[in-house]
């Protein structure tokens, strides 16, 4: 397995498609990188990346390890690790950054990017997690047309619900939305009916099935039968070893969840940590965090040579001016 080296010019925190694709760009002008990932990534569940170009229903897995091999093949590394800390490298000669892992071990970075994504907190009704991934969903783009045709239910847990139960009408006409918990206003009431979703109240206590669901139980004992269940789950950034930077996560506008703000290109509030994918944005889709990613990694290795060349610039005219 590769080991770390002491220092990289840029060390990738996060081994999904936004980490992969920007160490991919860095190694491919001829920068030191790692990917340090900690193997879980938030797509495991899923039977197959949809939406990607060239690769439609590949194995999320397999995407993963195809990136990885790519990586290396450029001589990058990628190694297995928990991140529990990033603070400034103090003394570290040509460092900006000391990261530190869960087994003790430590790496300097002159950059850093957080592709760490997200985490799925998912509502909490028994059964519901058994099918996460499955038939249990929350993306008609990622595995809406899995469930085309089918029996299915939107419950309502998140602020993008009425939404959700919207866009999955275009892919089936027996859609029920379970208004659970939530309140429903009156607009949003008549968007649905106007779809021909059909609105069921009452407590969801039970999600049914055992290989494969089928259907919900309310709390007045009523089945709601149903063949996919679309839910809303919070997203928690996974990035909370940033704090002692400054770096907090901030709620999302979208009320989906919270995430670290960044500009169109990946910067940070903190000069020198960038960031791509879920952890600054928690809709992008795989093919996005990739893109983004690699509009990371560009920018990294040009904001380096613009330090470089600052740097030969200095120390010509120094050199100049001793003579």
């Amino acid at each position: 397995m590769t080991q770390l080296d002491d220092s990289y010019d840029v060390v990738v925190l996060g081994g999904g498609a936004a980490g992969l694709n920007a160490a991919l760009m860095l190694a491919r002008s001829r920068r030191s990188v790692a990917v340090i990932d900690a193997g879980a990534p938030r797509n495991a569940p899923a039977q197959g990346v949809h939406g990607l170009l060239g690769r439609e229903g590949m194995s999320p897995l397999e995407l993963l390890e195809i990136g990885r091999a790519e990586v290396r093949g450029y001589g990058g590394h990628v190694v297995s690790g928990e991140v529990v800390s990033v603070a400034r490298a103090g003394d570290t000669a040509g460092a900006e950054f000391l990261v530190s892992l869960a087994d003790g071990s430590t790496v300097s970075a002159r950059r850093i990017l957080v592709a760490t994504g997200l985490a799925d907190e998912l509502p909490d009704v028994p059964g519901l997690r058994e099918h996460w991934g499955h038939d249990v969903l929350h993306c008609p783009y990622c595995h809406g047309w899995e469930v085309r045709d089918q029996r299915i239910a939107v419950l309502a847990s998140s602020p993008m619900s009425v939404h959700q139960a919207l866009l999955f009408s275009q892919l089936s006409d027996d859609i029920v939305y379970l208004s659970h918990t939530a309140e429903l206003s009156d607009e949003d009431a008549e968007k649905l009916v106007a779809r021909g979703i059909r609105i069921v109240d009452g407590k969801v206590v039970e999600v049914l099935g055992t290989d494969r669901l089928t259907g919900v139980q309310l709390a007045d004992g009523s089945v709601v039968e149903r063949d996919a269940l679309v839910v809303g789950p919070r997203m928690n950034t996974r990035a909370n070893f940033l704090t002692d930077l400054g770096l907090i996560p901030e709620p999302h506008p979208s009320g989906m969840g919270d995430h670290i703000p960044a500009d169109p290109m990946g910067r940070t509030a903190v000069p020198g940590v960038w960031i791509a994918g879920n952890a600054t944005d928690p809709s992008a889709q795989v093919g996005a965090a990739a893109a983004a990613g690699a509009m990371a990694g560009a920018q990294i290795n040009a904001e380096l040579v613009m330090a470089e060349t600052a740097a030969a610039v200095d120390a010509r005219r120094a050199e100049s001016s001793s003579v």
